[in-house]
This record gives C-alpha cells, structure tokens and sequence, in this order.
C-alpha cells in the first residue's frame, strides 16, 4: 500500500462522476450541435465540479465525449485514465441503456450489486446519469430514450491490478463511486471490492472464505484448503471492516490468514494493520513469552528487540508456542466483531507460506 504524503491533500473524482461529465456533454451537443467545454455537473452532496473535454465527436445519431480521471492525490489505479461516453439515440421508451465499451467489464457472476450480462457499471453513477439524462431531456424537450456506452482505453489491462477478475467482472474496470468524490487515502476501492468479494462468496453457496492480509498467506490458505478463487477475500490491512461486513452478512467458517507481524496487531486490540495506524506492541510479546516460562535472557531479548520478527525468531530458537498464542488471542479480537454463528480460525504463516501458528474455530 502506497505511504500516505503529508499535508492537506487533494480530493478527485471517481468514474462514474466523470462518466456522467461525459454523458452530460455528449447528450448536450446531440441536441444542440454543441459541446459545452468545460462540463459542470452537480454531485450527490452538492459539489458541482468541471471537467475539461479531450475528445469530441459529433455525427448525426450519436455524439461522443471524454474526459481524463482525476483522482486528486489517491493513488488510484485509474488516475489519468480516459473516459470516453457515446450516447445514441434509443427506441422510444426504452430511457437509459447502459453498454460496456472498451475497457469496461461485464458481470458474470451472482452477488454483485449489478445483474449477471450487465455492464460493470455500478448503481449509483447508473443514477447519476439517469438524472443527468432526465434533466436535460426535460429542459430540451426531448424524450430520453439513450444508449450510453461507457468506455475506459486500457481499462482491460487496468483491470488486472484490481479484484475485478476474482469478482467476475471480466474484459475490464467497473465504474464506481457513491458520493462522486475521491477521498484520498480512505482506501474506499479496496474496502469495496471486500465487500462485493463477501457477497459473491455468499451468491455462490460457499460455506468457507478465507480472508489474508497479504499475497503469501493467501496462497498458503489456498493450497492448505483447495479453495476456490471465489472464497479469497483480499483483505489487506482492513480486518476491521471485513469482520464487521461479515457480522452484518455471514458466512458459515471463516480463515483469517496473515503473517506473524500483522496478526500480532490484532491480538493487542488493533483492527486496522496498517503501519502508519498501528504498531506491533513489542512489550506485550515480551510479557506472553514470560507466559510460556521464557528464561529471563530470552524475554530481556524479546524486549529489546526492534520487530516482530525478532521476537518470532526468539520465540522459534527457544521452542515457545508463541505464534500460537499470537493467533488465539486474535481470535478472540475478531470473534468480538463477529455475530454468533460463524466459525473462525486464524492462521500464521512464515515468509516461505509455513504454517507457524494456529487457532482452530473448527
């Protein structure tokens, strides 16, 4: 995950806002034979920011207009990329149709909030510009009847540093957001895409989904259990926010998979792991070892070390359990953010995808 820079930073916009600047303009100029440059468009929350056209298109049945994502200071996978809306002419009394256009993914699998064969377009820019469309329909005296094809040029290959493929969302990016704005560094993609992952596992029947704060313990949880790609949910830092999402929408047995750094976090209490919002309590390891009758050299080593790692190294020299320790006092941390129910086991894994350390839920 990208370090946050310091000082105030600049809020972007997400997709769908700049989807339906796109459609305002291309809309527009179909009417009237012109483009409106810059297009002002009103958010959900009353901003109404502008964006600069850098492509047009008029023909007699269809208009076409572009702009460039601008994700603020968000270190956003489709800051800079260009999206570019054709709208048509619909048959009467058909309104707003959506189509995929290069770049833009299609759903393919049951749980999200879009129907299977739809575009990835999700729904609230799908508002957005139903609105938008509605507006400016009442004010030209026209009926509404579009196909708005969303396109993003290499959203395919954009695509791959997202969850989308693991959703089931193939052949490009979804066009997101609820508000319009990007809030740099919330992470709101990220946290999405748990959410959409949880749901998709529940849509397709899974009884057991694995959530791993990182590649390695991932592909650990994987072999050890022969999961599908579907019962992966990439979790990151956010344990937090995928237990409370799984509270509120659950699923039988649950693996929380992590290295030993990361869980050790969630055994003091921490439910985001992200260095730059929480810390390994080196002390707390320390006293834990003490727990286990670590001779009073090792715990005098355990609390001068400078990482987790060290203390793990420790812990292995001297043959203390600690990585088990570790994993059931994470355990009762996230079962505090569980509903009943749910069967939860947290597993570490070393840096070569050991298994070091275990708390059974099953």
């Amino acid at each position: 995950m990208t370090s946050k820079p310091k000082g105030e930073l600049r809020r972007g916009w997400t997709t769908g806002a700049c989807a339906a600047a796109a459609t305002k303009a291309a809309y527009l100029a179909l009417l009237t034979g012109r483009f409106p440059d810059p297009i002002t468009i009103a958010l959900p929350r009353g901003q109404r920011p502008s964006f600069d056209l850098v492509e047009k298109g008029l023909r007699r049945d269809e208009a076409i207009a572009a702009v460039i994502k601008d994700a603020g200071d968000d270190p956003d996978v489709t800051h800079g990329a260009r999206i570019r809306v054709t709208v048509r002419r619909g048959e009467a009394g058909t309104g707003v149709i959506f189509i995929a256009g290069e770049g833009v993914g299609v759903v393919t699998r049951p749980g999200l909030p879009i129907p299977v064969g739809e575009p990835a377009i999700n729904p609230a820019p799908r508002q957005l510009i139903r609105d938008l469309v509605a507006e400016i329909a009442r004010d030209q005296g026209d009926a509404g009847d579009l196909e708005v094809t969303i396109a993003v040029p290499g959203g395919e290959i954009l695509a791959k540093r997202t969850a989308n493929g693991r959703l089931g969302i193939v052949g490009g990016l979804s066009i997101l957001g609820t508000t319009g704005v990007v809030v740099p560094f919330s992470c709101s993609a990220w946290i999405h895409s748990i959410h959409r992952g949880i749901d998709v596992a529940r849509a397709s029947g899974l009884d057991h989904v694995a959530a791993a704060t990182g590649s390695t313990s991932e592909r650990a949880v994987q072999l050890l259990y022969g999961l599908p790609e579907t019962a992966l949910i990439d979790m990151g830092d956010f344990v937090g926010g995928t237990l409370k999402y799984l509270r509120r929408h659950p699923i039988a047995r649950v693996t929380l998979a992590g290295g030993f750094g990361k869980l050790a976090k969630l055994a003091t209490g921490h439910l985001d792991l992200h260095s730059s919002r929480s810390t390994v309590d080196l002390p707390a390891l320390a006293a834990w070892l003490a727990e286990h009758g670590a001779a009073s050299a090792l715990i005098d080593d355990a609390r001068g070390a400078s990482s987790a790692g060290q203390v793990l190294q420790l812990a292995l020299d001297g043959g203390l359990p600690l990585a088990d320790d570790v994993a059931r006092r994470a355990r009762e941390v996230a079962l505090d953010q569980l509903a009943g129910g749910i069967a939860l086991e947290v597993l570490i894994f070393d840096r070569a995808g050991a298994l070091i350390g275990r708390a059974k839920g099953w």
